[in-house]
């Protein structure tokens, strides 16, 4: 990071009033510290569009937003090349925000006090971009979006919209009604992460509940072995898709009961 140009900072927080007050405290600090409000969004993904599109040296987020949590934003932030620093804003309790302090992420008790903000400002130029490992060790749920990194730009892709993942190689695939986008991630992450809503139907495979239309028994023909047990021809139907994916003997038993639970 250049020390030597004003600090670019971005605003990030769905309260607008909270955004002027940060706003008006940001421009108190000038007279201590060169920097300049680049911007002010009111959702993770209009923080994201933005670092991806302008110059952004910090991250001011609040945690809890409607669209994206600040901890959520932080994570798709690492699949950039040089992702910009971050300081959460939160009004956690004392208890709570022990889990930043543990992991070495700098934060900010709302309401904000400028001695203590002035404080992480100067320790910025030094600070290193969140880690992953730092973030996983905060309290958080299972994320509402996937970031598929293309070229240029990271998407992304509304877990919602996601029918099934299928293990290929060194990526996943994600599957929805209307495309298939590569993942750099891990198919046992993903079912760890998204456990009340996917289902494992297969070593390869793991499927939307909600899109889980039937089983039904078809050709054995071209089966083979999923790398526990034998693939004997059993296939899952699923909504608004022609697609029939392989069920393994492990996993048969799981979904019938549980589309048995639906009757």
């Amino acid at each position: 990071m250049n020390t030597d140009k004003p600090l670019k900072i971005l605003v990030v927080d769905d309260e607008a009033l909270a955004r002027r007050r940060l706003h008006d405290l940001l421009n108190d600090c000038r007279q201590a510290l060169p920097l300049t409000v680049v911007g002010e969004v009111e959702s993770g993904r209009e923080a994201l569009h933005w670092v991806q599109n302008s110059e952004v040296d910090l991250l001011l987020t609040d945690i809890q937003m409607p669209d994206i949590s600040g901890i959520e934003l932080a994570k798709h932030l690492l699949k950039m090349k040089q992702p910009p620093r971050v300081i959460f804003v939160t009004a956690f309790n004392e208890y709570a925000v022990q889990a930043f302090e543990l992991n070495a992420i700098d934060y900010l008790m709302k309401p904000i006090r400028i001695d203590r903000l002035l404080a992480a400002l100067r320790k910025v130029p030094a600070l290193e971009p969140i880690s992953e490992v730092q973030l996983a060790g905060l309290p958080t749920g299972a994320r509402r979006f996937l970031p598929v990194v293309g070229r240029t730009r990271i998407e992304l892709v509304p877990i919602e919209e996601v029918i099934y993942f299928k293990a290929e190689l060194k990526y996943v695939t994600i599957k929805t009604h209307e495309r298939e986008l590569l993942l750099e991630e891990s198919l046992i992450k993903l079912e760890q992460e998204f456990a009340p809503d996917f289902v494992r139907t297969h070593r390869s495979y793991l499927v939307a509940k909600r899109a889980i239309k039937s089983l039904m028994r078809g050709s054995a023909e071209g089966s083979g072995v999923d790398g526990d047990h034998e693939d004997d021809g059993w296939k899952v139907e699923l909504q608004g898709i022609s697609e029939l994916l392989p069920v393994s003997r492990r996993q048969r038993g799981a979904l019938q009961a549980m589309l048995k639970s639906r009757e």
